[in-house]
């Protein structure tokens, strides 16, 4: 199945009522399914405001995501607040027609979420009153899988903002990501076979390749929910920021990024992404690719000058 992802309300709720942080909410796989219940969960403004930017007309009428377009990257924040971000099939069909236009146009991609109750949320999981109702032929769609590697193989990188809960779909959605930020809120976690249903939107797989296998493990298979800290220290993010920082640290990031040269960017993240057996072959015939252009002589001419004023 590819929708195997949950969201958090049910866990939030009990946390609440004995008096607990959302943040200390039981790390098992029963603490989901909110979005099945169709109680909003409280409609406010995005944790963080989307950076001044236009939105596209292409995405004007858009009822799950905000978008906003920047020259050299694209913000895109998923705005499903009444039911935490659970993923539905608008949201998908919404994200694919964003990287249909990432792929005409590369540009960067940053990732965020949305503030409910208060408190920000990246997405709890697929919308799981759809996730009930889907069948074999549903599975092997890969409404999930399908965007998450359409995501992953933009020909420019992804950064991934996450504040608050980032489970089940959520989760498989960062885990995309080539880039993961957090806040010191975020929990990230895989509680799918709670539900009996596995991961199957990437993270059985991706997961063991960036957290290994034995902690991969403990998440997919015991419902281990991670916090920030623990995220950080097994790299699954690689910065913490608190929430009002988050977006600017995403920016910084990708101002980073920017920077570099656009084109060796984009084939070092496919070469990348090859296979162990594809190099060096693959790694020589995309340096002669890049040996090739233009931005190759105009920058590495720039350094040399900047070196031989350096030294005068």
């Amino acid at each position: 199945m590819t929708d195997t992802s949950s969201t958090h309300d049910d866990a939030a709720r009990d946390a609440r009522a004995h008096g607990t942080p959302e943040a200390s909410a039981p790390h098992n796989g029963s603490a989901m399914s909110g979005a099945s219940t169709g109680t909003p969960a409280g409609s406010e403004p995005p944790a963080q405001a989307t950076p001044e930017g236009r939105t596209p007309s292409w995405a004007a009428d858009f009822e799950a995501l905000r978008v906003s377009e920047h020259p050299d990257r694209l913000h895109v924040a998923l705005d499903r607040p009444e039911v935490r971000n659970a993923i539905d099939q608008v949201m998908v069909d919404e994200l694919h027609t964003v990287c249909g236009h990432l792929e005409r146009e590369p540009r960067i991609l940053v990732l965020s979420g949305t503030r409910v109750n208060g408190k920000g949320i990246f997405a709890s999981g697929a919308d799981i009153a759809q996730l009930r109702e889907r069948r074999r032929e549903d599975a092997l769609r890969g409404v999930n899988s399908q965007i998450f590697d359409r995501i992953a193989k933009l020909p420019m990188p992804v950064i991934a903002a996450l504040d608050g809960y980032a489970l089940g779909g959520g989760a498989e959605l960062a885990w995309a990501a080539d880039f993961r930020i957090g806040t010191p809120r975020v929990k990230v976690g895989q509680p799918e076979a709670g539900l009996g249903i596995i991961a199957a939107a990437g993270a059985l797989w991706r997961l063991k390749e960036l957290a290994g296998e034995a902690l991969a493990k403990d998440i997919l298979m015991a419902g281990r929910i991670l916090s920030a800290q623990e995220a950080l220290d097994a790299r699954l993010i690689t910065e913490i920021h608190e929430p009002d920082e988050l977006l600017a640290a995403a920016d910084a990031l990708a101002d980073r990024i920017a920077a570099q040269d656009p084109l060796a960017v984009r084939v070092s993240k496919r070469v990348f992404a090859m296979p162990r057996e594809a190099h060096p072959h693959v790694d020589e015939l995309a340096q002669a690719i890049l040996f090739e252009s233009q931005a190759k002589f105009d920058r590495m001419q720039a350094f040399l000058d900047c070196k031989k004023e350096s030294k005068k």
